[in-house]
């Protein structure tokens, strides 16, 4: 809760991250030690700050000194100085009510960061309460309600999980888990208007529920953390970057872009996430582990060869891949589900015939931050085809589209693939109810996709966090997609998801492209056109004939061509002979 005038900020449709990496690359950044560093590719810079009490004192003593000129001079006198009394005075208040600046109390939700006026309870956005145990019991806890005792959430939980025990598959091996509370450490110094979505309390919502529903520690069990070296580092970025990261740690706080901080904690995180996930795949594919989950900030996917952005530093997921050849690996499966085109690891690997890398994610026509990720943008050098993207046109994306494109792009192209390892990098942002994310996929959406996953590679799946900022969503999603890699079931039959018009053009127009670097891909081409075509057909005759309705001037409407403005408009219909 803070109390300051109230600024009204909201997050919708995904123009919060758009409109934090829009911004100048001139925006000053102040630091509470009155320095703040800006990074850019090369060295820092750092202005002091201004002395905010210069020039007051002075100011004030002229004031009570004319004051006390005026008490002190005749009627005459202020007669033929009437200049001295132009400005106001503080003791005029019998002519002008005095204007107090009014305070305004509000509260951040801890749930999705919106703000809040203190006299409600519940989120106006999320319907969380301003007092709910998120941050303790993960999304078991109510979120209608303030934190209750353990007891209710026990029995909470033994209602939920009644039935999920006897769908459990038994195996030798088990799941493992990449967790380290030092990465909690990575957050925002100085809070700009509300709380950063990347924060610390994302990683906390997820290991609550887990440890709530006796998952980890229980079900699973850690892997130590290490610090990822320099030399493993610089398989995947630059000399240069890794130096600009590591120089984050000698600073108070600093910004690679104006949405994608560092304090003087981050690089050490981000050294510890990435060794997570190195030793996390070397542990999946050596067969130690069964599978793995990366439960790891901060994120990845953004960062590319030579830069840090989009909340990212170093690429989780590539250092991955590559921890994964060394170990054995020969052709490496990269499925990025995060709401944002994980154009970092695009870059990496587009010139790269031995991991395919496949992108879910919102781009409308490159508007959706990054702007990357068209269909046409497929790989290069000689490994065409190794990219596939698959470019929502709109918000609002849901379970049945992604399943609808798993069945029909992402399954044919990784099956003939026939990849040793696969990965996922899961960011949970195209979850319902994420603020940037502004989507509709659901725990059980997630959970089906990673069921659908773990029948390659001879299960062998690694699954990195990377997006995801709603905590509610971000928590329950995490722990359906980790119920999967313990053997449950989905509980879900991906027969009855039925895509939306925009799904299915979308998934055309990635298999007529694709299927020039995989020809398994024709076929399905075609059965799609035959049983979607005129489905999508029917949609652009409608929009073609609306805007030629529309194109009837309205002046028409009352003059001689009165007759032709209705029929144009589809007010009369002309019945034509013939069948």
């Amino acid at each position: 809760m803070a109390r300051e005038t109230f600024q009204m900020s909201r997050l919708a449709n995904g123009e919060a991250e758009n409109s934090l990496h829009k911004q100048s690359d001139q925006t000053p950044h102040q630091a509470l030690n009155g320095r703040c560093t800006k990074l850019g590719s090369v060295g820092s810079t750092a202005g002091p700050c201004c002395d905010e009490n210069g020039g007051e004192v002075s100011h004030v003593i002229c004031k009570k000194k004319a004051r006390q000129q005026q008490k002190e001079m005749t009627f005459q006198d202020m007669y033929n100085n009437q200049g001295l009394f132009d400005e106001d005075d503080d003791e005029d208040s019998d002519w002008e009510p005095a204007q107090e600046h009014v305070e305004v109390v509000k509260w951040f939700c801890n749930n999705c960061t919106m703000v809040n006026l203190d006299d409600v309870i519940h989120c106006d956005i999320c319907g969380e309460h301003k007092e709910s145990g998120i941050l303790k019991h993960g999304f078991f806890a109510s979120p209608f309600s303030q934190d209750v005792g353990p007891v209710e959430i026990e029995l909470e939980i033994k209602e939920r999980n009644k039935d999920s025990v006897s769908q459990i598959s038994t195996s030798n091996s088990s799941t493992a888990i990449g967790f380290d509370e030092r990465m909690l450490l990575h957050s925002e110094v100085e809070m700009k208007t509300h709380p950063h979505p990347e924060r610390p309390d994302r990683l906390q919502a997820i290991a609550a529920s887990l440890a709530t529903a006796g998952i980890f520690p229980g079900r699973c069990y850690p892997i130590p953390a290490r610090e990822i070296t320099k030399e493993e580092l610089q398989m995947v970025h630059s000399l240069e970057h890794i130096e600009t990261v590591e120089l984050t740690g000698q600073i108070l706080y600093s910004y690679f872009t104006p949405d994608t901080y560092a304090n003087q904690h981050s690089a050490h995180a981000a050294r510890l996430a990435a060794g997570l996930c190195a030793d996390l795949a070397k542990e999946v594919f050596s067969g130690r582990a069964k599978n793995g989950f990366a439960l790891v900030r901060p994120p990845g996917h953004h960062a590319g060869v030579r830069q840090a952005m989009g909340f990212c530093l170093h690429n989780n997921a590539a250092v991955a891949a590559l921890a994964a050849q060394v170990a054995g690996a020969k052709k490496i499966l990269i499925v990025d589900w995060d709401v944002h085109h994980g154009n970092g690891t695009q870059e990496i690997f587009e010139q790269n015939k031995s991991v395919l890398y496949i992108s879910l994610h919102r781009h409308e026509g490159g508007k959706f931050y990054p702007g990357t990720g068209a269909a046409h943008e497929f790989g290069t050098m000689g490994a065409e085809g190794y990219c596939v993207n698959i470019p929502w046109s709109r918000g609002g994306v849901g379970d049945n589209d992604y399943i609808f494109a798993f069945q029909h792009v992402v399954l044919p192209i990784a099956s003939d693939f026939a990849p040793d390892f696969t990965i996922i990098s899961a960011g949970f942002d195209a979850a319902r109810g994420d603020p940037l994310g502004c989507c509709d996929v659901t725990p059980a959406g997630y959970a089906q996709m990673t069921h659908m996953l773990n029948i390659l590679s001879g299960g062998k799946l690694l699954v990195i966090l990377e997006g995801g900022y709603n905590l509610r969503s971000i928590s329950s999603s995490a722990t359906a997609v980790i119920k999967v890699l313990l053997g449950e079931s989905p509980g879900c039959n991906p027969e009855n998801f039925l895509p939306s018009k925009a799904g299915v053009q979308t998934v055309l127009e990635v298999l007529k492209i694709q299927m020039n670097f995989w020809p398994a891909l024709g076929s399905i081409y075609s059965d799609l056109q035959s049983q979607w075509g005129m489905y999508c057909m029917k949609t652009k005759k409608k929009q073609i004939k609306k805007r030629q309705r529309a194109a009837a001037p309205l002046w028409w409407k009352w003059g001689q061509k009165s007759f032709l403005y209705h029929l144009l408009n589809g007010h009369l219909h002309v019945k034509s002979k013939g069948c």
